[in-house]
């Protein structure tokens, strides 16, 4: 098997780092480097040496900042059309954009289905997700026989180290005595398995949209009573908060965020096996 090169733009990323530890098992069918597209120096680079451009730059967290608005625009829409554009003009072979589940909008409520499918038509509710969407529609115009693009729109990454809300569970069942018990329902993926996915998508040269998920669906309560089993602490799990969370739930989107439900139907799960690691145990080696 001859030997994949891949660009990955953004660097230090925790999905591109992630992705560069993973393929390490395989020093004999992968040659990855990473290239800083911040600044003008990334225009200069050549391109053509590269089979695949793994772009993940972009500005992740959530704002509410008017004054933010256009650098969102800036790097996670502009950026990711100039370098698919300069992969395909140099001669690479396959450009993957990590998009977002939050191109599908806002969190359902306690106790309310969303459930993304195929034909869901995306409808983004702030400037994140419409950055995230407008990139992903331009870039899927230069596809052609030469030039394969494929869209990764990503429920939430958790792994070692991560960012973002899953370190905020950990802290919370590290310090909580008691905890909601709420059945909400999440499409998560664990970064193995994420890192696992995009190697197979490489090799086997895929082209079109994709929303990998984990196997099974996952349950904050349960997320809290797997990391506080793993402290050994004892949370109590109780349904005394449900009806005044359901009412927050109505009014503020945070405590959607990590009771509320958002699932991608697993009839769009990706046909072949990338799923290296289980629900309890990827929680476990997230600690």
């Amino acid at each position: 098997m001859e030997k994949k090169r891949i660009l990955i733009t953004g660097k230090g990323s925790y999905v591109g780092t992630s992705f560069i530890n993973w393929v390490k098992q395989w020093p004999e069918q992968y040659e990855v480097e990473e290239l800083s597209v911040r600044g003008e120096a990334w225009r200069k680079h050549d391109f053509s040496a590269y089979d695949v451009v793994l772009h993940v730059a972009g500005i992740a967290h959530v704002s509410t900042d008017p004054s933010m608005e256009q650098e969102y625009y800036r790097v996670n829409r502009d950026l990711t059309i100039e370098v698919a554009s300069k992969a395909k003009q140099d001669g690479v072979r396959q450009f993957i954009f990590m998009s977002s589940i939050i191109v599908y909008g806002s969190d359902g409520k306690i106790g309310e289905e969303k459930i993304i499918y195929e034909y869901t038509v995306p409808n983004p509710n702030d400037f994140y997700g419409r950055s995230k969407l407008e990139a992903d529609v331009a870039i899927q115009k230069l596809n052609s026989l030469h030039f394969k693009v494929v869209s990764v729109r990503i429920p939430m990454v958790y792994g070692p180290n991560c960012k973002g809300n899953f370190p905020k569970l950990k802290l919370l069942a590290g310090k909580l005595p008691i905890f909601p018990d709420i059945q909400n329902q999440r499409s998560m993926i664990f970064v193995s398995n994420l890192c696992e996915f995009l190697r197979i998508t490489i090799d086997r040269e895929l082209i079109g949209m994709f929303f990998p998920q984990n196997k099974e669906y996952v349950c904050t309560t349960e997320i809290i009573r797997i990391m506080a089993s793993t402290m050994n602490k004892n949370v109590r799990l109780v349904k005394i908060f449900n009806p005044t969370l359901k009412i927050m739930s109505s009014k503020i989107n945070f405590v959607n965020k990590i009771f509320g439900n958002k699932t991608y139907d697993q009839a769009l799960i990706p046909p072949f096996d990338y799923c290296v690691t289980g629900f309890e145990e990827s929680i476990k080696i997230s600690m």
